[in-house]
């Protein structure tokens, strides 16, 4: 079997793996339990965690089975780095699934009533554990900026979901996004902690794309010489460095102003809360606006994306301050249109790291083909020997 059919094969085996564990554990709990947590919500907190740390341990087993740098052959900073990675890649597939699968349950418990839904939720967490197990170990091979960027809507919106439909305050969509988390309650907790764990996959996924960026960069300056005789050299980007460093820090900031949106609670902690939430805007603004500066391999038709989405936000925070509209579509919407575009730019880093790959394999070829036509060339044919002889 090749690589893929293995990675499939491997995904049905964990699933089965990850199913028999989750209705063990769910019956486990439900059957020792005590009382206190055998309340709707934790239940389903109990549930939705199984489903996390069977994906988290699916994935983990995944990922570090297709790695080669986890030994001390090359020094021990290689198997750190790769160990800080299966750590932060931990993070965010836990917290996605543990998010959506506790907004599926809700949804299937409100759909079933509780009192019926209570005798399924062992084959719920069976069948939602299986299937996460599978998918996560399937993705661990192919892992890249795409795989988790694609990750960070289905995160945010179900943890966002969770939020306003649990908490107790009915009147929090009249005034902003912040009012949801400004409270001590289950439904404040669970948006505080989606805003902070989406801004630790925004600095986790910069990471990876950084690095893809660096790395093809790398290579172009390795196969051209950059002189007037290399046809190639306009390709250079010229302040490559300069560039990279303020497109690394405006992707970290915007992730650390999401942490902080969730951190600081507006009524404790306003003036830090506003700085995390007014200085975003401008981030991403910046974003938008310097992309063809910050990235000039990326497709000119995500920068002129880039200046519409910018355009868009503008226009609606316009309208909201002549009194037509709310604050909360706004800050909506400029949450929908960053993440969008978060995941439009990650995804064309993958496909710079795939069309990078390609060119590596090409020139690998190209060179190979070279030594053999040399090769050829200065050793004697027979024909050539025996006419030699003659």
């Amino acid at each position: 079997m090749g690589r893929h059919q293995r990675s499939e094969t491997s995904g049905l085996i964990s699933f089965v793996i990850c199913a028999v564990v989750g209705a063990l554990a769910m019956n486990f709990y439900m059957e020792y339990a005590p009382a206190i947590w055998q309340l709707t919500q934790r239940r389903f907190m109990m549930c939705a965690g199984i489903v996390a740390a069977c994906g988290v341990i699916s994935f983990i087993v995944g990922y570090a089975r297709k790695s080669r740098s986890l030994n001390l052959k090359n020094g021990w900073l290689a198997p750190i780095r790769r160990i800080v990675e299966i750590v932060a890649l931990s993070v965010v597939y836990g917290s996605t699934i543990f998010l959506s699968s506790f907004a599926l349950i809700g949804a299937a418990n409100d759909m079933m009533g509780n009192a019926i839904f209570a005798g399924y939720i062992s084959s719920v967490c069976a069948g939602f554990a299986g299937v996460v197990g599978y998918m996560t170990f399937v993705q661990a091979e192919m892992m890249n900026a795409k795989t988790i960027a694609s990750l960070l809507p289905f995160f945010v919106i179900s943890g966002v979901v969770t939020a306003g439909v649990t908490t107790d305050d009915p009147y929090w969509y009249h005034n902003n996004f912040s009012q949801l988390g400004d409270r001590t309650t289950f439904a404040a907790r669970m948006f505080n902690s989606t805003l902070m764990l989406a801004g630790t996959c925004i600095i986790i996924v910069s990471y990876f794309a950084i690095s893809e960026l660096v790395t093809t960069e790398r290579l172009q300056r390795l196969w051209h010489d950059r002189t007037k005789t290399d046809p190639n050299r306009g390709y250079m980007i010229p302040h490559f460095m300069l560039r990279i460093g303020v497109l690394s820090a405006l992707l970290t900031i915007s992730g650390l102003a999401f942490i902080g949106i969730g951190a600081f609670r507006y009524t404790p902690h306003n003036l830090m809360h506003n700085i995390c939430a007014k200085g975003l805007p401008f981030v991403m603004l910046l974003l938008f606006v310097l992309l063809p500066w910050l990235a000039p391999r990326i497709s000119k038709a995500v920068m002129v994306a880039s200046d519409l989405a910018a355009l868009v936000c503008a226009a609606f925070w316009a309208n909201m301050m002549m009194g037509h509209n709310t604050l909360t579509n706004v800050e909506a919407l400029a949450g929908l249109m960053f993440l969008g575009w978060f995941i439009v730019f990650s995804r064309q880093i993958a496909a710079i790291e795939a069309d990078r790959v390609e060119a590596q394999l090409l020139h690998a070829q190209m060179i190979e083909n070279g030594l053999e036509h040399r090769t050829n060339q200065q050793e004697p044919t027979i024909e050539s020997r025996i006419a030699a002889d003659r």
